[in-house]
């Protein structure tokens, strides 16, 4: 099990000391929660943020990006340091292409589905992912309840994937609780803020989820 806490539940005015309490506590990713005001009501950090962060991690940088238009600023969030990009299927109308070209950037490719969206048209893209990111929650803001009715659509799409190698990620609401649920349905990677930056103990948090 992958544990990538989100720094959208960390200090922000102390990021680069939250990045290495995070790496000490035995975090395997740092997930990135990148809101533009527009796809989820939020703000919050771009790619100069993400760029200033990079240079005090040398963990993958897992950028979930919830913005209208992802698609020209690409680039710009891999040349600040992000190892996996994640869009949103409901802003991409050619979602083929996006994922091809966080591909070519060198970066690993990744969807993200809200908790209404379902899997249709997944079937056509398989061959261009490398994770599929289940919200269990709805997106914008941390700390919400997790929506148990995710665990179904997430059981399905194991199936459709197959053998492929396609991480299942899940962001929402993750705590000992959920992150049970959410395994025994075949995640492989928790997004969680804050079950672990809520803890004095973050190494326990990090290693209660992964148990």
């Amino acid at each position: 099990m992958i544990v990538a806490p989100s720094m959208l539940s960390a200090d922000f005015a102390e990021l680069s000391l939250e990045l290495e309490r995070v790496e000490k506590a035995e975090a395997d990713w740092i997930h990135l929660d990148v809101m533009d005001g527009h796809f989820v009501s939020n703000l919050t950090f771009g790619p100069p943020v993400i760029k200033a962060m990079r240079k005090h991690s040398a963990l993958p940088f897992d950028v979930h990006l919830m913005i209208e238009s992802p698609d020209s600023s690409l680039k710009a969030y891999r040349e600040a340091g992000a190892d996996l990009i994640t869009v949103h299927a409901e802003v991409c109308p050619h979602l083929h292409r996006t994922l091809g070209e966080i591909r070519k950037l060198g970066a690993k490719s990744g969807v993200a589905l809200n908790p209404s969206t379902p899997l249709t048209g997944l079937e056509y893209v398989l061959d261009q992912l490398d994770l599929v990111l289940f919200m269990t929650v709805n997106p914008g803001f941390g700390g919400q309840k997790f929506i148990s009715s995710v665990l179904g659509k997430i059981e399905e799409f194991r199936r459709i994937r197959g053998n492929r190698p396609i991480l299942i990620s899940v962001d929402g609401g993750i705590d000992r609780e959920s992150a049970a649920l959410v395994k025994a349905a075949g995640a492989e990677v928790l997004v969680a803020g804050s079950s672990v930056f809520g803890k004095e103990d973050l190494k326990e948090a990090i290693s209660a989820l992964k148990a």
